[in-house]
Parts: C-alpha cells; sequence; structure tokens
C-alpha cells in the first residue's frame, strides 16, 4: 500500500474513531428550554401552606414563573433522542439527561432549545478523618458545643426553633426514626416529610450514617445532654447523596432544594461541597456550578441555606467548596472547641472575586450520635454546619418576619469577633445574646496603638502585660488583625501568639492608602483609617 493511500486510511480510520467515541460516550448534562408557554399552575394547591407564608413574608409573586412546570411535550421531544431523562426543573426550566455527544449535538439544534450543560461528577460530605486529639469525653465535648454558642440564654428564653421547618440534605439517615437521640422529635410527629431522590421513594432510615450524625448537631438530646439547639424544630429529610453514583448529586440537591421549597423549609442545611473531582478553585465565584445557583434560587424564595465550607484547607485545593461560594447562602468554616480558633482542616476563602466566606464558623470537632443507639464524636465542618443551622432555626422563632438575606447578616453581626472578620473565621461563632437582647460582655481596653518610625505598632497595656502571668507561657492567648480596603476585601490577616508587650508592629510603607485595621484581642477591638 503506497503513502497516499496510508494517509487516506488513517484519516478515514480517525473519522470512524471520533464517530464512534460521539456515538459510545455518556455523560450528563441539564438541557434548559426556552419558554413555559402553555403550562398552568395553581400555588394554593402546589405549595405547603409554610411554604405560602414564607413568600408572602418575603414579597413574593405566588405565581412566579420559574415555580411553573416544565413543558411536558419539550421533555418527550427530548426523550425521543436521549438514552434517559432524569428530573425536570421548574426553577431552571430544564430537564437532566444522560446522552452521548452526538445526540446532545442533535438537540442542541431543536429550536426551544437554549442552553445546554455538562453536570457535575462528584461531591463530598464534608466529615474529616482527623484524629481525635480532644483528651475530652463526648458529654464534656456536647456541653461545650452548646456552650460556644451561648445555648443557656436560647434555653433560659424557651427559644429552641419551634415552629421553624428544617430541610436536611444528605447522604443517609439511619436510626433516626429509633434512636434514642431523637426520641423527643419523633413523640411528637416533627420529621413533617422525607424523601430518597437516589431511588425515588419515601425511606431515607438508612444508607450513609453522616445524616444521623448532622441530624443530631441540629437537635438531638441524648440522655439529657443536648446535641444541638432546635430541639423543637419541624424536619424534611431528603437523601441526595451515593458514593457509588457519581454522576447525579448535583441533579438530586437541586431537586432537594425545590422539594424542600414546595413543602415549606425555612432553612437548609446542607454538609456537602464539590471542589476538585470537577471544578477549579478560580471557578469558586458563586456563579458557576449549577448547585450554587440553586442554592441563590432557594435563598430567592426565602429559604436560608446553611453549608459547610469543606475539609480541604490542609490539601492543595484549600479554597471554599460550591455551593458555599454562593453569594446568598451562609457559609461555616470549623473552629476548635476549646481553643476557638480555626481547626487545620477547615477550608480558606475568600471566593474568587474576593467575597468573605466564611461567613461564620462552628465547632468543627462536635459530639454526635452514633448508630447502634450511641454517642460518639466526629471532625469536620460537616458538623459545624448543622450546630449553625440550629442556631439559625432559633434565631428564626425569635424573629420570624425577618427575611432570609437580613437574618444571615443578623447572624454575621452575633458573631463573637464581629465586626472583626477575616478568611479562617469569618465574623465568629454565632451568639445567643444577639437575639436574647441580652448585654453583650465588653472587654476593658487592652492595648493602644503607637506610631513610630512609619509603623503601627499594637503595645499592650502595662496592667495588662503585669497581671497576666501566663503571657510568656502559654501560646493559646492570639491576637486578630486585618487590613480591610475600601472595598471590603482584606489585604491581610493574621492571628499571632501573644508573648510580648508589642506583638504587631505593621510597616505603613507597605499598607496601601485609604485602608482599615482591624485589632482584636480578649474581646477588645481598636481600629484605625489611613484616609488619604
Amino acid at each position: 500500500m503506497n503513502s497516499r493511500k496510508i494517509r487516506i486510511f488513517s484519516i478515514i480510520m480517525l473519522g470512524l474513531l471520533y464517530f464512534s467515541s460521539l456515538q459510545g460516550q455518556e455523560n450528563k448534562y441539564w438541557v434548559f428550554f426556552s419558554d413555559k408557554d402553555g403550562t398552568t399552575f395553581n400555588p394554593m394547591e402546589y405549595f405547603d401552606a409554610k411554604a405560602i407564608e414564607r413568600r408572602l413574608i418575603h414579597g413574593l409573586n405566588l405565581n412566579d414563573i420559574s415555580d411553573y412546570p416544565v413543558r411536558k411535550d419539550y421533555v418527550k421531544e427530548i426523550e425521543k433522542e436521549v438514552n434517559k431523562t432524569g428530573y425536570s426543573s421548574r426553577w431552571f426550566n430544564a430537564v437532566s439527561v444522560i446522552a452521548t455527544e452526538m445526540q446532545i449535538h442533535n438537540i442542541s439544534k431543536f429550536p426551544f432549545v437554549i442552553d445546554i450543560q455538562e453536570q457535575i461528577i462528584h461531591t463530598e460530605l464534608c466529615e474529616s478523618l482527623a484524629p481525635n486529639v480532644a483528651p475530652n469525653s463526648n458529654i464534656e465535648l456536647a456541653n461545650k458545643q452548646m456552650e460556644l454558642m451561648q445555648s443557656e440564654l436560647f434555653s433560659k428564653n424557651n427559644i429552641t426553633g419551634k415552629g421553624v421547618r428544617v430541610a436536611i440534605f444528605d447522604g443517609g439517615f439511619p436510626e433516626v426514626d429509633t434512636h434514642k437521640a431523637f426520641e423527643h422529635v419523633r413523640k411528637n410527629n416533627r420529621i413533617i416529610k422525607t424523601w430518597n431522590f437516589c431511588n425515588n421513594k419515601e425511606f431515607v432510615y438508612g444508607y450513609n450514617s453522616h445524616g444521623l450524625s448532622v441530624m443530631s448537631n441540629i437537635c438531638g438530646i441524648y440522655e439529657g445532654t443536648q446535641l444541638g439547639l432546635a430541639t423543637e424544630a419541624e424536619f424534611l429529610l431528603a437523601r441526595t447523596e451515593v458514593n457509588t453514583e457519581p454522576f447525579a448529586e448535583e441533579e438530586w440537591w437541586l431537586a432537594a432544594a425545590e422539594w424542600a421549597d414546595k413543602n415549606g423549609a425555612h432553612v437548609i442545611n446542607s454538609s456537602l461541597g464539590y471542589t476538585y473531582h470537577r471544578y477549579f478553585p478560580e471557578q469558586m465565584d458563586g456563579k458557576t456550578s449549577l448547585v450554587a445557583r440553586a442554592a441563590n434560587m432557594a435563598a430567592a424564595k426565602g429559604i436560608i441555606v446553611v453549608n459547610a465550607m469543606g475539609n480541604d484547607g490542609t490539601n492543595s485545593w484549600k479554597a471554599v467548596g460550591t455551593p458555599a461560594d454562593a453569594d446568598s447562602v451562609l457559609s461555616v468554616g470549623g473552629i476548635d472547641p476549646f481553643t476557638e480558633y480555626k481547626i487545620n482542616f477547615s477550608s480558606f476563602g475568600p471566593t474568587v472575586d474576593g467575597r468573605l466566606k466564611p461567613n461564620v464558623t462552628n465547632s468543627g470537632h462536635a459530639a454526635v450520635a452514633k448508630k447502634k443507639d450511641k454517642l460518639g464524636n466526629a471532625h469536620g465542618t460537616s458538623f459545624a454546619s448543622p450546630l449553625t443551622c440550629g442556631f439559625v432555626a432559633c434565631a428564626l422563632q425569635t424573629m420570624p418576619e425577618t427575611k432570609a438575606m437580613d437574618m444571615i447578616r443578623k447572624i454575621e453581626k452575633s458573631g463573637n469577633l464581629y465586626p472583626y472578620y477575616d478568611y479562617a473565621h469569618g465574623y465568629g461563632i454565632p451568639q445567643s445574646s444577639f437575639f436574647t437582647k441580652e448585654n453583650k460582655t465588653t472587654s476593658e481596653k487592652q492595648f493602644d496603638f503607637i506610631f513610630q518610625n512609619d509603623s503601627l505598632i499594637v503595645s499592650l497595656l502595662p496592667e495588662e502585660t503585669n497581671n497576666n502571668t501566663e503571657l510568656n507561657k502559654k501560646s493559646d492567648k492570639f491576637l486578630y488583625y486585618h487590613i480591610m480596603l475600601p472595598d471590603g476585601k482584606l489585604f491581610k490577616y493574621g492571628l499571632i501568639s501573644v508573648s510580648e508587650s508589642e506583638p504587631l508592629k505593621l510597616d505603613l510603607n507597605e499598607v496601601p492608602d485609604n485602608v482599615t485595621v482591624r485589632v482584636l484581642y480578649k474581646q477588645y477591638l481598636k481600629e484605625w483609617k489611613n484616609i488619604k
């Protein structure tokens, strides 16, 4: 065979191989439609009464087009062309499909198809395998995680999340229907609905025990010991994660969000994140992933979405995952409950476009319900998130007419570091005193600012230095500082172990103009602005 024939043969074979790959390789996609013309919708029949009440509080249109169903004729036309169709999203006017590239190419030409996007392929439950380093009992740990949020003030004022409906998205809820930690929930029939989106049925009381532990940090009581704040909240339990089904989680998360909206959820807890299996850190902008857009849509419907930051603080990713990157999500980082400083594995902010994440933090090491009616402990922002979710439910009980985004701002202001913040701790741990109107404890003056040779120096007061007998031998006394740019982004931040009388010195020649410097030490906060 001469060289010309060989080249022609090679080109033909490459073409056949390419055509074969188009025909045979399947992926999962969202197919977006152009309109909902001709569809009908009755909100009074579709929505739970609490969903309608939530919409009225937020001033939302009960006949919003985003709640209308997807056109069935469009879906039927797609079904003829692809291998399988899945969930049809009302919010995004789209249907999930499994198809080859050739099939996608063909349906892209349909006049009613306006966009096609490949779906995410993997998610992570935000539980860490960090070792149990705290030498404390599970009961002591449980008391500590409650104490961090000033639980005694909510208890004193009978604030328990009563009347607030919480949706939990997770990998399963084994023994929630029998475990002693939820006896008080079952006794009062406060598990309103369940749905297993992975298997398309109601049963969720099996599978991954992660959801069992997560739920306990929202509402659990174990032999008289409180594991979460919202002990009288109502629940919607959604199974959305399967370890062996990497293609479907995004679809199920979105389906669960629409289901939670329909069934009257006020709050969603999502202890999961999508990171390096599909995306890049530079895509953590709150609008690239469909799951982030779904979380923002839930917020637009008046639902507070509480999401774990992720556990990538010690690996190459480091950054926030999605949907915690979404602008309207209350994203929660993890702290060590016994030092109150960032726990090592908790992911860092900000988002790629510079927005503050995490918004707040909570205990990343928690006492949790375990299988076989036991109490154990676990690490991860998976547990910081539900602890905060329970706090949000209690806060909503005190201010039921508050809109979702207004409540997120209030949760931030309740943080024990506020108005200081950084990309490791956010505004700190939410404090119930903000919502019970208790007087916030203010620290006595701890330091002064001294200006010397173009430097800003933090100088501890002589009394502080003299009276602090542990100053030179303890390393767990930290000073927080940040340098904030005019747009609210941080130029720099840090924690300094205080071991001398002048723990911080900033060279002002290296600081941009018009910044705000904030320093926080022992709850005493002082700021300086170099306005030019």
